[in-house]
């Protein structure tokens, strides 16, 4: 099981999906982004990184995923921003959201979104099977 962190990554549960989703990954810490990238990529998920809120934001409008996974802070911009605008452009879509702190405002904010709430350090595993489940 990969933690994605700058810590050391094992290796992940290598079982194919049972379909490829397509899934956008959002976070400005270039490290952890690359992680999460080869990690679903390896999975074989369909992934396209990005390290910007304003990036992030231009991908969404012209083309749909099936999930999105981002960081709660994006510089000077909030990843639930994306959130909305992810939930107005794609509706369906699944959201998945994490920091480095447990703040109850946030977790409240994000679930009252429809998104998923996580704190890192989070596992490969865990998100690949948020991704599976949309």
């Amino acid at each position: 099981m990969a933690v994605l962190s700058r810590a050391a990554r094992a290796p992940m549960d290598s079982s194919p999906p049972v379909r490829s989703h397509r899934v956008l990954v959002v976070d400005d810490d270039a490290s952890l982004l690359d992680a999460m990238e080869s990690a679903f990529r390896e999975a074989g998920e369909d992934v396209v990184a990005s390290r910007s809120f304003e990036d992030a934001r231009r991908i969404l409008r012209e083309q749909p995923f099936d999930v999105l996974i981002t960081d709660v802070r994006l510089g000077a911009f909030n990843g639930l921003q994306l959130v909305v605008i992810a939930h107005g452009l794609w509706p369906a879509i699944r959201v998945v959201v994490f920091s480095g702190f447990d703040d109850s405002v946030l977790r409240a904010e994000a679930e009252h979104m429809g998104a998923t709430y996580l704190v890192k350090p989070v596992t490969s595993n865990e998100l690949l099977t948020l991704i599976r489940a949309a």
